[in-house]
């Protein structure tokens, strides 16, 4: 072995570079907020927490198939924490958002996460099922506090993981529960499912086979690509099945070529879309006489139109901070899921702890959450859906973000009774 031997001046300049990296280290380290230590006020601190800040991610889709979406759920949580600086932030610290877009990518959200983990304390918003279910082991792994803008089944079983309402399972199971009370259909009767193939639209399906079995009714499956526009092929296979009602569960372009064709074409039956499967923006299309016509859309939220004090304070707010912006549900979704992140904060923060494991302790000790928007929600369970309450909404071109409550939030006997399947 070869002897290395360093001269005095070589050891004073390795000794000098060293110190200069471990500075370095430990800048970045402050940067980040550190991965512990206690603040001067005796918080005990981790990642993305320092002496004066908190810094929150947001993975969102702004270029892709739900960019609507995405912006309205961005602008209203990025509203919402100004508030909340104006009023003087979170123990006695400003809240910092970092956003990210993955243009709905499952790659680039990989990368997102993995540029956000050392630098956050958790995630406030991250759409896409398919993004959430591949990081589902690092989120749980790293303690990472996570509000997906997802529904999907695969996302529950994991404390770090937050839905924050229904699942789609459940939303389908309600929504054939309203079809066969409120709608004419009868047992017997054949009904359609369009839905994405993968977590979300899977998800859906798994709902409306369950419901479909226990109702006595045929299920007539549509699956269909996130890249498929067009749905004739679909609506034909539908038409030929003669089915009495259609479920869609895929994004708001496939809904609104689905309810033209199927207009078009005579097929006049009614149509229910998952909660991620309508845009406001679609009623100043083309598109507009066919998704007025007996069309509604399953969600655990109330619309923002809905007569509702806290809801029509918050329409007033992000109409006159974002002007000539659409007031849509995204709104409502993304505010009040900030609020609940925050709630968690101010919990940890009574304990003096603002480690991802404190945030997410205080956030899971919440048995019910009702911040006036709807229906009140448990977090407390991380393998159930928070509620299992499903409104209808029915579209209306002179609403407000395009939608009215057509059956107030009701939880299904047969959504009671189900079995959620947990990750899968």
């Amino acid at each position: 072995m070869k002897r290395i031997v360093l001269n005095a001046k070589a050891l004073r300049t390795t000794t000098a570079v060293l110190a200069i990296v471990l500075a370095a280290a430990g800048c970045s380290d402050k940067a980040t907020g550190g991965s512990g230590g206690t603040g001067s006020d005796g918080v005990k601190l981790g990642p993305g927490i320092s002496a004066d800040k908190i810094k929150v991610g947001i993975v969102s889709d702004l270029t892709g198939v739900y960019a609507p979406l995405g912006k309205s759920l961005t602008q209203a949580q990025q509203m919402y924490f100004e508030e909340v600086n104006a009023a003087g932030g979170v123990c006695g610290r400003k809240v910092e958002v970092v956003v990210r877009d993955h243009g709905y990518d499952v790659q680039r959200a990989l990368a997102a996460y993995a540029e956000l983990q050392p630098q956050v304390v958790g995630i406030t918003q991250f759409i896409g099922s398919p993004m959430v279910t591949a990081l589902k082991g690092r989120i749980t792994t790293d303690k990472m506090f996570t509000i997906p803008m997802a529904w999907s089944t695969t996302l529950l079983g994991s404390d770090a993981i937050q839905v924050s309402g229904t699942t789609y399972d459940i939303d389908m199971i309600n929504s054939l529960d309203f079809l066969m009370k409120d709608k004419g259909i009868k047992k017997g009767d054949k009904i359609g499912h369009v839905y994405f193939e993968g977590d979300y639209g899977e998800s859906a399906l798994a709902g409306s086979k369950h419901a479909a079995e226990k109702l006595g009714l045929t299920l007539v499956e549509q699956k269909i690509k996130a890249t498929d526009n067009d749905m004739s092929a679909q609506v034909a296979a539908l038409g030929n099945a003669k089915v009495k009602a259609i479920l869609m569960s895929a994004g708001p372009r496939q809904s609104a070529s689905l309810a033209g064709v199927a207009r078009s074409k005579g097929i006049m039956v009614p149509i229910v879309v998952s909660n991620s499967g309508f845009s406001p923006q679609l009623l100043q299309t083309p598109a507009a006489p066919a998704l007025l016509k007996d069309f509604y859309l399953a969600s655990a939220g109330a619309p923002i139109g809905a007569d509702l004090p806290a809801m029509k304070t918050l329409a007033d707010a992000y109409a006159k901070k974002y002007p000539n912006q659409p007031r849509d549900n995204a709104v409502v979704n993304g505010y009040t899921s900030a609020k609940f992140f925050t709630d968690a904060l101010k919990k940890a923060c009574a304990g003096k702890d603002l480690t991802r494991d404190a945030v997410l302790k205080a956030h899971r000790s919440t048995t019910q959450h009702d911040d006036g928007f709807g229906t009140p929600v448990d977090f407390s369970k991380s393998d159930q859906p928070a509620t299992r309450k499903t409104y209808i909404l029915r579209t209306d071109a002179k609403a407000l973000g395009g939608l009215v409550i057509e059956k107030q939030a009701n939880e299904s006997d047969l959504a009671k009774a189900y079995q959620v399947p947990v990750g899968k």
